[in-house]
């Protein structure tokens, strides 16, 4: 690849552009890429044959080699070179684990990486830095019952009842059909992890032991779809035959998992599924791999592979009598880009997914015509003792977005902040308040 530039708004932004093919080892895999089940089961597969066809390879498909959650990925240059990409799918911690002992280039996790992982990993780079550490996609948590049941929500301490045990029937959570069957992943996957985080471990409970686990996501939801006293929770893509629930955290409203909710994360059980590349031992492929997947093409993949893009839209807002005035009027004279800009937890600097939401934003007010005062930014916050410094918070994050636009010539139309109003998440733990710290992007 080489550096372009190309001419936006009065300012030289950089852009990538492939050039010519990537090298070709004389032997072995090309591109080692290991970790999530999630990730790695259909997504990871697809965003590589992608990737393989845009280097010109030919013939690209895949092998089955005999191993549960393994692939490999091939293509043929035009010359007759085989190029092998390797694929390894038993949960995201195993990709860390893999990029320490230098058998993968790459890690797919469907969670971000511990703290613990970091400090291990720490002589390949920072995998916390923004060229490292990559969201490709958003996905939701779904909780899925038997299609028959006629539960309609619950909310998450309901859910750490369930999963935990102590709720043992489904008369206990409001329901009808008496014992619970529980269904989960296994301890590998991040999918589990993600579950452990937002519902179990916040409320200071486990796993019940009896639930049957689950390395692959489709076999969970089949055995779910077929139990009239099932409950599971999975990946988006992966609901199939099974009826979702809508959630309840904290004050927020119900959610069922829809495709917009998640994509702004206001959905309880969203999480951002990564990429994490080591920054010291880039694999050219690895980087390859990543540029494409955060490119159009490559979102376009991920949206046909079941999973939220990333790609920036503008969706209408119905109002309703519990949103403040003033939202109710933006939401009938504007409409809200499917984005949520969100901060480094404890800072006013944006996170790594909003710095890359940034460019997708710009570009989105560049093709719609929109940068002489067409957006409105709104801010939330967590809730503070006093409403007014709630407010005043709230403000000050959208008006951090306000400076990063106005680098790049975009005139604002109005700034706003909402302090504590409409939460997504409960306030009583940082998971939340995170959560809830948010600017909103609406345009005229």
């Amino acid at each position: 690849m080489r550096l372009h530039v190309v001419f936006f708004m009065g300012l030289w932004l950089p852009l990538l552009v492939w050039a010519g093919q990537l090298p070709i080892p004389e032997h072995g895999p090309a591109l080692r890429l290991q970790g999530s089940n999630t990730i790695g089961a259909a997504l990871g597969p697809a965003l590589v044959k992608g990737l393989m066809e845009t280097q010109g390879l030919l013939n690209v498909s895949t092998e089955i080699t005999g191993r549960d959650n393994e692939q490999r990925i091939v293509g043929q240059t035009a010359d007759g070179r085989r190029v092998e990409i390797d694929i390894a799918a038993h949960g995201s911690s195993t990709g860390f684990a893999a990029l320490k002992q230098a058998s993968a280039d790459l890690a797919a996790s469907s969670r971000p990486i511990k703290d613990s992982e970091l400090k291990d990993l720490s002589a390949l780079g920072d995998l916390k830095s923004p060229t490292a550490e990559q969201v490709i996609a958003i996905d939701g948590l779904a909780i899925i019952l038997h299609p028959q049941n006629p539960l309609r929500q619950l909310d998450t301490f309901q859910l750490a009842r369930i999963f935990s045990g102590e709720a043992k029937t489904w008369e206990a959570v409001g329901g009808v059909g008496g014992p619970i069957h529980l269904y989960a992943r296994d301890e590998q996957s991040g999918t589990y992890d993600t579950f452990k985080e937002l519902v179990l471990s916040r409320q200071g409970k486990r796993l019940d032991p009896t639930a049957q686990r689950f390395e692959s996501s489709e076999q969970l939801s089949d055995a779910v779809s077929q139990d009239p006293q099932g409950i599971g929770f999975i990946g988006l893509p992966y609901v199939r035959q099974a009826k979702p629930l809508a959630i309840v955290d904290g004050d927020s409203q119900p959610m069922l998992p829809l495709n917009n909710l998640i994509a702004t994360e206001d959905y309880p059980l969203s999480r951002r599924l990564f990429f994490y590349l080591p920054p010291l031992q880039a694999n050219p492929w690895a980087e390859a791999l990543v540029d494409f997947t955060q490119s159009e093409q490559g979102q376009a993949i991920v949206a046909a592979n079941g999973f939220i893009a990333q790609t920036v839209h503008a969706m209408s807002v119905t109002p309703n009598a519990l949103m403040p005035e003033g939202y109710q009027a933006l939401s009938r004279h504007a409409q809200r880009l499917t984005v949520n800009f969100r901060f480094e937890e404890g800072s006013a600097s944006l996170d790594n997914k909003a710095h890359q939401d940034l460019g997708r934003v710009l570009d989105y007010i560049k093709q719609h015509g929109k940068a002489d005062r067409r957006v409105t930014l709104v801010g939330f916050g967590d809730a503070k003792d006093d409403p007014a410094r709630a407010d005043l918070l709230s403000k000050l994050r959208a008006m951090a977005v306000r400076r990063e636009l106005v680098k790049y010539g975009v005139a604002l139309r109005e700034v706003r902040g909402f302090g504590a109003l409409m939460p997504v998440a409960a306030n009583n733990e940082d998971e939340g308040r995170v959560r809830n710290r948010r600017v909103e992007v609406w345009v005229y």
